[in-house]
């Protein structure tokens, strides 16, 4: 079995979206938001199965839960993953 290499991929922040996203090999891995006023849930992750294992999905969590923060949001997240994230 093959070592899994870390992805150097960049997160992009796709506001119109409202989501972050780091494409890879013509896969996304994504975190998707909702945006009311100042408050902001964080309500989906999603790794494709080719791209499970190599830590996209904290990186997302990270890089989102970081702006929100710098945007001075009321979190929340209604997705079970970046909830682990604000304990």
């Amino acid at each position: 079995m093959s070592e899994k290499a870390p992805i150097e991929a960049t997160v992009e922040h796709q506001q119109d979206k409202q989501r972050f996203v780091i494409p890879v090999d013509g896969h996304e891995a994504v975190l998707e938001y909702r945006l009311n006023g100042q408050h902001i849930d964080f309500n989906r992750t999603f790794v494709p199965d080719e791209l499970r294992g190599k830590g996209l999905a904290e990186r997302l969590v990270r890089h989102g839960l970081k702006w929100a923060k710098a945007q001075d949001f009321e979190i929340e997240a209604s997705c079970w993953y970046v909830r682990k994230f604000l304990k």
